[in-house]
């Protein structure tokens, strides 16, 4: 019953953060391309009003005039919209997330026993959940640091930008080292995400506040809030395709079980960037291809990098152990029986499974044929089984790395 209950408020909460995100990313992804797309008002009066741009649209068979002022209107209405609520929802049910289904069992999800690092390898579970949650909040922070050092005034947003890059890659890099490949891509998605919803909380809102509250006033705002809270929505708009992307790479073990998975990481984050800035760029009217290929070219240099080798690695550690290459089929249904069936069965008997992870089921002979190909991957990977709590050796590994080639 634990595990059922465990599994719907996942299922629900699953469901509010999709919801949110969409909602969040749409409402800013709208307002980026209505930003680019203002044009100079062509009125008389707008101008007087002091309109900085304006752009009309038709959608759902009505017709709509959006306007920007470049300093502050003459009145403003009580109803003003805020965008708050979409973000600070996003994280808090993505962090909600990230806590039952990492965070409840650390030594599982987040440990990665495979790490180059020994140090990394050897954490135990309150260990590895107090660096998931440092790593989350030192991401924060030297970014936070990096745009208030480089570009405190908005001067030098060409050099933050070269330098939020090179975190990215650092970022990477060091997730995919010190936590299981899978936690890896998270909380490096994790790490922009909770940047993105910092700057929301720390600096456009708060800027924001201060120019309606010197409005109201009759005062004059401050240009810098408006100049910092634009700097952090462009950061925002370029982070999301990247997260989005590292949001759904739960399901895709050739990228994050890959020897270079910080590489493969890194590529696709910038392939994700370069794609958000060509549909920028068309935005201000700019409609050529170029950034869509080069994000194009990264994709497919991902896919080159990830591609499994002509020589599956397992085959010298099989040699070396003296596996036969005549693997029996018994052989391999009695080592999957032992290590895997517990979880992935149509009744698990594991205690933190109610059904079957991923849907995945090993409990017949014709279910473990179908699944040959990726049984092979996830093993040899040594992502499977989650943590290594069932103990298969690397002898067990190799016999069905051989029966599968």
């Amino acid at each position: 019953m634990e595990a059922y209950i465990l599994d719907f408020v996942n299922f629900m909460l699953r469901w509010l953060h999709v919801i949110a995100a969409v909602a969040w990313i749409g409402e800013s992804i709208y307002f980026v391309m209505l930003d680019n797309s203002l044009r100079p008002p062509k009125g008389d009066v707008c101008k007087k009003r002091g309109v900085f741009g304006e752009m009309w649209a038709v959608h759902g068979g009505g017709f709509y005039h959006n306007q920007k002022y470049a300093t502050a209107p003459a009145n403003l209405p009580e109803d003003l919209h805020w965008s708050f609520w979409k973000a600070y929802t996003t994280w808090l049910s993505g962090f909600a997330l990230f806590t039952i289904l990492y965070m409840v069992n650390p030594s599982f999800y987040l440990v990665n026993p495979n790490s180059d690092w020994q140090w990394a390898a050897q954490l135990t579970g309150w260990q590895a959940n107090i660096l998931a949650l440092a790593f989350l909040v030192s991401g924060w922070v030297v970014y936070n640091e990096l745009c208030k050092r480089i570009s405190p005034n908005m001067e030098r947003d060409g050099v933050l930008s070269v330098a939020v890059a090179i975190m990215m890659v650092i970022v990477a890099y060091l997730s995919t080292h010190m936590f299981s490949g899978r936690a890896a891509f998270l909380l490096t998605g994790a790490v922009m995400a909770t940047a993105m919803s910092a700057n929301v909380f720390f600096w456009i809102i708060p800027g924001q506040r201060r120019m309606v509250k010197a409005m109201t006033a009759g005062e004059k705002p401050n240009p810098i809030d408006g100049k910092r809270g634009k700097q952090r929505s462009v950061h925002n708009t370029y982070f999301t395709l990247p997260v989005l992307l590292l949001m759904i790479s739960n399901h895709y073990a050739f990228a994050y079980t890959h020897d270079l998975a910080w590489v493969i990481m890194t590529i696709l984050i910038f392939a994700g960037a370069i794609i958000r800035q060509f549909f920028v760029r068309m935005h201000q009217g700019n409609k050529k291809p170029g950034y869509l290929v080069v994000g194009a070219a990264l994709i497919l240099l991902s896919f080159w990098v990830a591609a499994p080798a002509s020589k599956p690695a397992t085959e010298a550690v099989s040699q070396a152990d003296g596996v036969s290459a005549g693997t029996s089929f018994a052989e391999v249904e009695q080592v999957i029986g032992q290590h895997c069936v517990s979880c992935h069965a149509a009744k698990p008997t594991h205690p933190g499974f109610n059904a079957p992870p991923a849907g995945v089921m090993l409990d017949s002979s014709d279910r473990i044929s179908q699944l040959a190909p990726r049984i092979r991957e996830v093993v040899a990977s040594r992502y499977m089984p989650l943590g290594n709590i069932t103990g298969m050796t690397d002898e067990e590994r190799a016999l069905i790395a051989n029966w599968h080639d």
